[in-house]
């Protein structure tokens, strides 16, 4: 079945099972290798992409939901070659070490942000509850999700 997506800003369309989930066509339909297959049940958060301003599992959507909703995935969050804040406080922060929950936490964390500007640590650690990760970095990402918080402030005062 010819499936019409808004993927990252662009419009794609792939011939697929629409019960097929949304993590397999993005990763092997359309190469966006970001989101990452781990448990394949939406309890790691690996898979997480949003669909509009909500953070999903890619692994246990399917792909019929996702028409006609605007999907991001971590690789559309940089725009002309500027990290989102979210991405650049994971950096500053070193909110990460082996790299393969990070696409899913920075996606939680990017919707957590569109939904509470200012989120106190209660409400990060809430939002990331279902974001697993195995090398113990949780204390640096609750940090850099705050810091991108005052840098998206910062921005929004400055007018930008």
């Amino acid at each position: 079945m010819r499936i019409d997506l808004n993927v990252n800003g662009a419009a794609r369309t792939v011939d697929v099972d629409p019960a097929r989930p949304l993590l397999f066509v993005l990763r092997e339909e359309l190469a966006l290798t970001g989101s990452k297959y781990g448990c394949g049940e939406g309890q790691c958060g690996a898979c997480t992409v949003m669909l509009g301003d909500r953070a999903v599992r890619s692994c246990t959507t399917p792909v019929s939901r996702a028409a006609g909703a605007r999907i991001t995935t971590i690789e559309g969050l940089e725009r002309a070659g500027v990290l989102h804040p979210v991405q650049q406080a994971f950096i500053d922060e070193e909110a990460l070490q082996c790299g393969f929950c990070t696409p899913g936490m920075i996606m939680s964390s990017v919707a957590l942000l569109a939904a509470t500007p200012a989120p106190s640590s209660p409400e990060i650690a809430r939002a990331l509850e279902g974001n697993i990760c195995r090398c113990g970095t949780h204390p640096r990402v609750i940090v850099a999700v705050q810091r991108a918080a005052r840098s998206r402030a910062s921005r929004e005062d400055r007018g930008q």
